[in-house]
């Protein structure tokens, strides 16, 4: 009926096939031409029965979110699937790949519902800061019951076609899509099967509204994680809206909830996250079509933290891994602890039971760097110390071979003169991994002054194989994301020094919604590793080197910024703590005063984003948004605010220069003073995002 959707007639089955790639979304044009379609097929005296099918890759993968924010082009999808429902001809919605978001709220509008064996099924809006908006959360209820309904709203996370079938979602599983679909339309036909409409059929609500508890205790199982969120919560009460109201009320309820998220500041952040997260993988100044190299071997140097967590991606993806030690005890420890990694995961239901012995036998464990001869790319994960660093590649340019991309999982230090060790600096360059890299999504990868962009595109390539978020940074100390962390941990250490205390600083940052703040952080990591590294560079911090001159390590030695007692990670304000700081401070002839919260949350956030602006005016940071992605994935950003910069542009940048230069004053610290970026884009009254508006204009 129009270019994305056809309507053939094969005898007495309609078939409507939407073909819109890549993944069929639900556009103005595809909402047009299903309705179209639908109405067609009711009106063909000789159609009986009709199958809605997709061409491509998947079924209806979710809504177009381009169309966020806009104003809305008809058709709406309420009007779609209203047209589907009330169709007195039975519609067979055929999944193939995946029906996600409005792609399974259009199927849950169908009569019948058919999925390949592969397909996956879900309503993951909550991930946008939303909940379903055209009737998912009334249908999916009455189709599977609120308990898994909850489940798979409130988490957002897809099921499969086993599942689907075994709870009702479904009503078969079928060979292929459009095949298999048009067999059961017949069967449904032959049988005379009267048509379900979800909307009327309340009986697997009944026990729910029997019991409440049921709907009530999945609710609070899947909040638990939610902290600050407001789309989990607000999609909880819509499918309780189903257990409570006839169906149009709890539709009329669910649009309601639906457009104040939308209209709401968390879910513009997590839009905005969305889709940079899709741009970070988007690498500035490489051609257009360079190829990535083959990587089908990958050798890891370093069976510590890091690179068994490295080598876990790995092979969690498929992917054989060399592990390369100097001994083999260091080896056998780290093979050992994998795993006991693994079979943990296993025994929590994590992992298929047989998955440990199948990834852990894609590892080949080895001793000598002459291993890494088979393998496309190298990644070294020693210590962070530039002199064996550069010992290792040195060495590994003599073994491995040509075209291989030589990798560095370091934090901070120079990939251009690592590079230089080599005959090959265009094959060299930096994947910073987060600990732990099994875990961790961010994967910052460094370019060097050499490095040939098939190597880059290769290493971006890799990270997403792994399901890594990639975020290709520049070289300098520190790169973007600890760069950035190295201005607020020098401010928390200040506001010691002016009268708060550590567990007030933490309460400040994790009520903004961090994880931990800077001091739990700090003991979680090991005290004695900064005081180290200050050891070596000649610098004192009084209060921290205090702390490990009186063996508090943190969480190793149960005490550190925090006492901590036995077994529990848990940390507790220690009075000695503020006895030892006192003393620094009298010892000092400073006095302490009050610091309020304001000044703590702006002392904490704005020279991050100070420094966010020079990261961007050194051209560091090809974006704003790759910033953004960076504390998101890396260092547990709250997705409700965006990201720093994204932040910032939410707070105002007039403010935060105004406040940065206040600072700089009252403490005598110059290097708080805007940066010249920052300065400019506030004098003109702009954003960060208008500096990515103007590079995609350009």
């Amino acid at each position: 009926m129009n270019e994305v959707v056809k309507l053939e007639r094969h005898d007495v089955i309609g078939i409507v096939t939407v073909n819109s790639p890549p993944v069929n979304a639900l556009s103005a044009a595809v909402r047009g031409g299903i309705l179209e379609c639908i109405k067609s097929a009711i009106a063909d005296p000789e159609i009986k029965a009709i199958v809605l099918t997709c061409a491509g890759r998947t079924f209806i993968a979710g809504a177009d979110i381009t169309e966020f924010g806009k104003p809305p082009k008809p058709p709406g999808l309420h009007e779609v699937l209203t047209e589907m429902e009330n169709s007195p001809k039975p519609i067979v919605a055929a999944i193939h790949g995946t029906a996600l978001g409005g792609g399974l709220e259009v199927a849950l509008a169908c009569h019948f519902r058919v999925a390949t064996k592969d397909a996956r099924l879900g309503l993951p809006e909550v991930k946008l800061g939303l909940l379903p908006g055209a009737g998912g959360t009334q249908r999916l209820p009455r189709a599977v019951g609120p308990e898994l309904a909850v489940k798979m709203i409130v988490a957002g996370d897809p099921i499969g076609a086993a599942e689907a079938l075994k709870n009702g979602l479904i009503e078969d599983i079928v060979e292929g899509s459009a095949t298999g679909g048009e067999a059961f339309a017949r069967k449904v036909l032959a049988e005379k099967r009267p048509l379900r409409k979800l909307r009327d059929d309340n009986s697997k609500l009944a026990a729910a509204k029997a019991d409440r508890s049921i709907f009530t205790n999945a609710v609070a199982a899947l909040t638990k994680k939610a902290r600050g969120l407001e789309a989990p919560f607000a999609a909880a009460d819509a499918v309780g809206f189903a257990i409570d109201l006839p169906f149009d009320e709890g539709l009329k309820k669910e649009r309601e909830s639906f457009l104040k998220l939308m209209m709401g500041d968390q879910s513009k952040a997590q839009r905005y996250a969305f889709f940079s997260e899709r741009e970070a993988a988007k690498i500035a100044g490489v051609p257009e079509g360079t190829k990535a190299r083959n990587v089908e071997r990958v050798a890891i140097i370093g069976a510590g933290t890091m690179g068994g967590g490295i080598a876990m991606s790995f092979v969690n993806a498929g992917i054989p891994v060399t592990l390369i030690e100097t001994g083999e005890e260091q080896l056998k420890r780290g093979m050992g602890v994998m795993q006991k990694n693994y079979e943990a995961t296993a025994a929590r239901g994590g992992i298929p039971a047989d998955a440990p012995a199948k990834r852990l036998g894609l590892i080949t464990g080895v001793v000598g760097l002459e291993n890494v001869r088979d393998a496309d790319l190298i990644i070294e994960a020693v210590f962070e110390t530039m002199a064996i660093k550069k010992e290792v590649f040195a060495a590994v340019d003599k073994y491995a071979k040509p075209g291989a991309v030589l990798a560095s999982n370091t934090s901070y230090l120079n990939i251009d003169d690592i590079a230089k060790v080599t005959s090959r600096p265009q094959d060299v360059l930096g994947m910073h991994f987060f600990s732990p890299a099994n875990v961790m999504k961010l994967c910052e990868i460094v370019r060097a002054d050499k490095t040939a962009p098939d190597a880059l595109t290769t290493a971006v390539a890799v990270a997403r194989k792994i399901a890594k978020v990639p975020a290709v940074v520049g070289v300098c100390d520190g790169f973007v994301g600890n760069r950035m962390l190295a201005q607020r941990g020098k401010q928390a250490e200040k506001l010691l020094f002016e009268g708060a205390l550590p567990q007030q600083v933490d309460a400040v940052v994790t009520r903004f919604g961090m994880p931990m703040g800077p001091f739990a952080m700090g003991d979680l990591a090991g005290l004695d590793i900064g005081w180290r590294s200050r050891k070596d560079r000649g610098i004192k911090s009084e209060i921290a080197d205090a702390l490990c001159e009186a063996g508090r390590f943190g969480q190793k030695t149960g005490k550190g910024y925090y006492k901590y007692e036995a077994g529990s990670r848990a940390p507790l304000p220690d009075p000695e703590v503020e006895k030892l700081i006192d003393e620094t401070l009298q010892r000092l002839g400073r006095k302490r005063r009050i610091v309020t919260d304001d000044e703590i949350l702006e002392r904490m956030m704005y020279p991050m984003i100070n420094e966010g602006a020079r990261i961007l005016e050194e051209k560091v940071a090809a974006r704003p948004s790759d910033i953004d992605v960076i504390w998101l994935y890396g260092y547990g950003w709250p997705i409700y605010r965006g990201g720093p910069m994204f932040y910032a542009d939410q707070v105002g940048l007039k403010h935060i220069a105004d406040r940065l230069s206040f600072y700089a004053k009252e403490t005598n610290d110059p290097s708080l003073e805007p940066a010249p970026l920052l300065k400019q884009l506030a004098a003109e009254g702009k954003t960060f995002a208008s500096l990515a508006q103007t590079a995609k204009a350009a």
